[in-house]
């Protein structure tokens, strides 16, 4: 049974919403469906809205609202979703050279989890994930849940330089690296994909609460995607 949302202040500005506590796709849904309702339908008052994992922030103006109105407000996106919003979202497809110098960890996942490299291809291309977050370092994108057989911890040292389109396992996650950036999860592939690009709006190719799914491309398809 799902656990019922809890609304409590966060400093005099803003108020949480909190779904739960773990990370899942069941919560992470909900926490994204309060948002979409609550973007769609602000009032005089309502500031910034930041979705995370199991909660989203509202922050609000108290010159022109009250915790309690706020909280009454944000009380009217906690119901079940209408048949549109039950509708299935559209995986975004995710070419990804797999291994080699663009996943230089693919080898410590297999190892890890004791099965073969190309199984852990299989098992990371097998399935739909649920971006639940979109930051850390412009565009990132975490998503999960990653099948258990090829969950791996993240490195005891983060590396200092993550290329662009770095394909990364972290925990139950995973997720990309849109930019160049510090990172220090396990990367086993690379995609050619530009993921965020200031030109365009939104600037990122991904959005919290997007779905996504992996397939494998050879170095030939890479290097063409990449001068394309």
């Amino acid at each position: 049974m799902d656990e019922a949302p809890r609304i409590r202040p966060a400093g005099d500005q803003a108020l949480l919403v909190e779904f739960g506590t773990e990370i899942s796709p069941e919560i992470n849904l909900r926490v994204q469906e309060f948002f979409r309702r609550a973007s769609a339908h602000k009032i005089p008052g309502i500031g910034e809205m930041i979705s995370s994992y199991c909660s989203a922030l509202v922050y609000y103006d108290p010159f022109l609202l009250s915790y309690s109105g706020t909280t009454a407000w944000a009380k009217e996106f906690l119901g079940s979703r209408s048949a549109e919003e039950e509708a299935a979202v559209p995986a975004k497809e995710v070419p990804v050279l797999y291994g080699g110098e663009h996943g230089p960890d693919l080898s410590f996942v297999a190892r890890h989890n004791q099965i073969s490299e190309e199984e852990v291809i299989r098992l990371h291309t097998g399935q739909t994930y649920l971006v639940y977050v979109v930051g850390f370092s412009p565009g990132f994108a975490a998503m999960g849940i990653v099948p258990p057989k090829i969950q791996a911890p993240r490195l005891a040292s983060p590396r200092t330089k993550v290329p662009a389109g770095s394909v990364g396992i972290g925990g139950l996650q995973t997720g990309i690296y849109a930019v160049e950036s510090p990172g220090g999860w396990q990367l086993i592939g690379r995609t050619p994909l530009k993921l965020f690009d200031l030109e365009k709006n939104p600037p990122s190719f991904f959005q919290a609460g997007d779905c996504a799914r992996f397939y494998s491309i050879d170095e030939k398809e890479f290097r063409k995607r990449n001068r394309d």
